[in-house]
């Protein structure tokens, strides 16, 4: 890959930085989807001794690109994606990235073809990190941003994502926990 290639590459990513999200920051400002693919990839980096069997090196690289088709769709909440906008989206990252460098549409292809499978512990420990980030923002940001559906979905959410895992079983009815205390009390967990 050339200097060219690089930046373009670049330039492409950069997209995600003004490309708002559902969610909203604890100071009241529409998070970007950057912001959430750099807090889960924290969130791998940490785990990196709660999981060390796992690859954390390829799920924070999992975590760190899942959202690139968002680039070209923006962000659609979970509770409104439909097929159709899977598909859309997959079909124009899936263009963008045979267009790249064939040594990096190769890595990145295989990355995302892993993802979607979810049949590695790495791929299922990425998915459920994402969709963790997403709760913990929402605990994270004042109550009365929240859309109606999510103070249920808030409380299901993802149990069934994390269920292969002791671990993130717990840090899931810590975050419903969480959740629970927000609700009740009106006020941020």
């Amino acid at each position: 890959m050339n200097a060219r290639e690089y930046l373009e590459i670049l330039h492409v990513a950069e997209r995600l930085k003004d490309t708002p999200r559902h969610c909203t920051t604890s100071g009241r400002r529409i998070e970007s989807v950057a912001e959430h693919s750099w807090r889960v990839s924290l969130m791998a980096m940490l785990l990196r001794r709660e999981f060390p069997e796992l690859d954390i090196d390829r799920v924070t690289d999992m975590c760190l690109i899942h959202d690139l088709g968002e680039c070209f769709t923006g962000d659609i909440p979970t509770f409104r994606k439909t097929d159709s906008d899977r598909d859309t989206e997959d079909s124009l990252l899936r263009r963008w990235l045979r267009s790249l460098p064939p040594e990096v549409a190769q890595d990145l292809i295989a990355l995302f073809d892993e993802m979607d499978r979810q049949e590695t512990p790495e791929a299922r420990l990425y998915k459920a990190l994402d969709k963790l980030e997403a709760l913990i923002q929402h605990n994270e940001s004042p109550l009365d941003t929240w859309s109606e559906n999510e103070y249920s979905l808030n409380q299901t959410y993802a149990f069934d994502t994390v269920a292969f895992s002791e671990w993130l079983t717990e840090l899931r009815k810590t975050i419903l926990a969480d959740t629970l205390a927000k609700i009740n009390h009106g006020t941020q967990a």
